[in-house]
């Protein structure tokens, strides 16, 4: 018995050795497939490639190399970070194969054919649904086991026949003859010999913990399986989150414009961007074009003091205009979502009977289809028939009638007055926000522990005293947190002026922000490339603004401290 044990054991211990002699060959192999492709699009082999496809390929396959070399020489030693490596490159070439190899044999295309004659399909399912509701009732027949089986032996047949039926009227097969018919080109069967091998890879390493030295097995494998459940979101960042991020920075360095290939521009968009200029005004009526150089700059705005004054030129009067309605919109913004979500979530932290209603009531505004908000709100704002002018038509004619004070209704034209366009946002943006940053400010309360005021009752402390000496200093990281989200989102404004406002630029530009100047130059003037210049601006102005925000809790967190 022991011999057979013995024997067993050396018999799996030469396997392990065979395996991982193979997958030492195979990352040698794989680094220099790597090192090939990575020099690929500079030597030709690769033709007609844009400058950031071979840099992008270049570096990924050139840290592939570096990597997979790592993995080699720790392999070799029987490292556990080698087989964490060769895992880790393995599991990226499997998914970049899947995908070739979806993308290649029309499967996407496909998915939207079938969903197409998917109806067609749906009787033949009814048979099988019919057929799993006779199996589930064959359990009723426990006592009579001849009508029980048959009743199962008929439940699976329909389920059989039902699915046949469907996949034959939905013509799965021609579909999945097509794409066997493109897997037959070249990129499509190196799509699958992809998949193929580095899928036996992965199975083969994963195989192999014991032939490691490791002094916490069963830590690595926790570890492992962990990123393995972690790898589809981290992927889906990778690809839809920071790949267009770091593609948009080298756009922004380009002449992009989604039709021709991108020439490269260097500075020169965010040049533009920020070509400013300062003159000095011999009257406050003299005309910009007397002082600026009419075919570089437009007047964006003049400061008049005395006689004189000073008119403020820039080469992209739009974007300039566009960062002082932002900037407004925010400093108004802010304060209205954050000052009354705090005075509000002090109310609801009572013991007031139906808190939980007004909880659910005021927070409802933040989960609506912001589409939704904003047409009901452009309705609310009509001049003519608008539920907010008619309350103050009301107003006015009580206060008249009362008090005879002969005030004029103003009749205001909410979304069509330069004046009060941008307050229509604000008021929106501000309803709307509220409700979320009042459940914020509302959960840090309560953990404010209640001992404390009761000590400030005894001490003699007031509801003023105890809302400024106590609430106040231990909101404080609610506060920063809510602040500073809320200055984000204020600063990236963009559906409610596109959906309420017509045109969304508003009366005189008065509603254009930057993302909706960002949105119109890079759909509707196809500037690609100057829009993502004014993207990465909009982001270091939010950093900025996030940075302060954040130094200044800082520094207050220091005082108190």
């Amino acid at each position: 018995m022991t011999d057979k044990i013995n024997g067993s054991s050396i018999n799996t211990s030469s396997q392990t050795e065979l395996l991982l002699k193979i997958l030492y060959g195979w990352r040698v192999v794989f680094s220099l497939l790597a090192l090939i492709g990575a020099l690929a699009p500079w030597i030709g082999i690769l033709p007609n490639l844009l400058l950031w496809q071979g840099i992008l390929i270049s570096v990924a396959l050139g840290l592939a190399t570096l990597f997979s070399a790592i993995a080699v020489v720790d392999i070799n030693k029987r490292q556990h970070r080698g087989r964490t490596i060769s895992l880790f490159i393995d599991y990226l070439g499997l998914v970049a194969s899947l995908l070739v190899f979806l993308q290649v044999g029309g499967v996407f295309t496909g998915i939207d054919a079938l969903g197409e004659n998917f109806g067609r399909g749906i009787p033949y399912l009814g048979i099988a649904f019919i057929g799993y509701l006779v199996g589930a009732g064959a359990d009723l027949f426990i006592n009579n086991p001849p009508v029980q089986k048959i009743m199962r032996q008929v439940s699976k047949w329909m389920a059989i026949i039902g699915c046949v039926l469907f996949l034959f009227a939905v013509d799965v097969l021609n579909g999945i003859l097509a794409i066997l018919n493109q897997l037959a080109k070249p990129v499509g069967i190196a799509s699958v010999a992809g998949v193929l091998i580095f899928g036996l890879a992965i199975w083969a390493m994963w195989r192999a913990p014991s032939a490691f030295a490791m002094k916490a097995k069963t830590s690595h494998e926790q570890m492992l399986n962990g990123w393995l459940f972690l790898s589809p979101n981290l992927i889906g960042f990778m690809i839809f989150f920071a790949g267009p991020l770091l593609l948009s920075f080298y756009f922004s360095f380009t002449n992009s414009d989604a039709f021709n290939p991108p020439q490269w521009v260097g500075l020169a968009n965010y040049a533009k961007i920020l070509n400013v200029t300062i003159k000095p005004l011999a009257s406050a009526t003299q005309l910009a074009r007397d002082v600026l150089d009419i075919k570089i700059f437009d007047e964006v705005g003049r400061l008049t003091f005395g006689n004189g004054g000073i008119v403020f030129g820039a080469e992209d009067k739009l974007f300039w205009l566009a960062l002082k309605n932002t900037l407004i919109y925010a400093l108004f913004a802010v304060p209205f979502s954050v000052i009354p979500a705090l005075v509000l979530s002090n109310v609801l932290n009572s013991k007031l009977p139906g808190m939980k209603f007004f909880r659910a009531v005021y927070f409802i505004p933040s989960i609506a289809a912001i589409v939704g908000i904003s047409l009901v709100w452009q309705w609310l704002y009509n001049a003519t028939v608008g539920y907010i002018n008619y309350f103050i038509t009301l107003g006015i004619q009580f206060w008249n009638t009362l008090f005879n004070a002969g005030i004029i209704d103003p009749k205001i034209n909410w979304v069509s007055d330069e004046k009060t366009a941008l307050l229509a946002i604000i008021i929106i943006a501000a309803w709307q926000t509220m409700g979320f940053n009042t459940v914020l400010f509302l959960a840090g309360l309560q953990n404010i522990p209640g001992e404390l005021y009761e000590a400030a009752t005894v001490d003699g402390a007031g509801a003023w005293d105890k809302f400024w000496r106590i609430t106040l200093p231990l909101l404080a990281p609610t506060t920063f947190y809510v602040v500073s989200t809320t200055t984000i989102q204020a600063m990236q404004v963009f559906e409610q002026v596109f959906i309420l406002m017509n045109p969304p630029e508003g009366p005189n530009n008065s509603t254009i922000t930057l993302v909706l100047y960002l949105y119109r130059s890079g759909f509707q003037n196809f500037k690609q490339g100057y829009a993502s210049a004014l993207a990465w601006v909009l982001f270091i102005v939010i950093f900025g603004l996030t940075l302060i925000q954040f130094q200044r809790q800082r520094q207050s967190s220091l005082y108190e401290n």
